[in-house]
């Protein structure tokens, strides 16, 4: 199987350069926790840590990661708004969203 994203693909030759990976989560339990279970898994570095939409924007353009692991439900600037932001402005930016709402209106 082929992807775009460094170390994910048994082909690639790039092994040595880790998935990385910005945390994004108003909750700063949420978003330490996440982080620091991330960080022990072999092949991810955890990059940068963002508290809502607006650091995520800041943080995505700073710290050019592969994947932008994303609370939709933030103070500032929702998930969604940031997500479409930061792909506008960083195109080869991956978005995985993580919310712990299964009612939510934005799923």
């Amino acid at each position: 199987m082929s992807t775009d994203l460094p170390g994910t693909d048994s082909t690639d030759d790039r092994t040595e350069q880790p998935l990385r990976l910005l945390i994004v989560d108003d909750q700063p339990l949420i978003r330490r926790g996440l982080a620091m279970m991330l960080a022990t898994e072999a092949g991810i570095e955890v990059v940068g840590q963002a508290c809502d939409g607006l650091d995520a924007i800041a943080q995505a353009q700073a710290t050019r990661p592969d994947v932008v692991v994303m609370d939709i439900a933030m103070p500032e600037m929702t998930g969604v708004e940031a997500t479409r932001q930061i792909r506008a402005l960083t195109p080869a930016v991956r978005v995985l969203v993580l919310t712990a709402y299964d009612d939510d209106p934005y799923i």
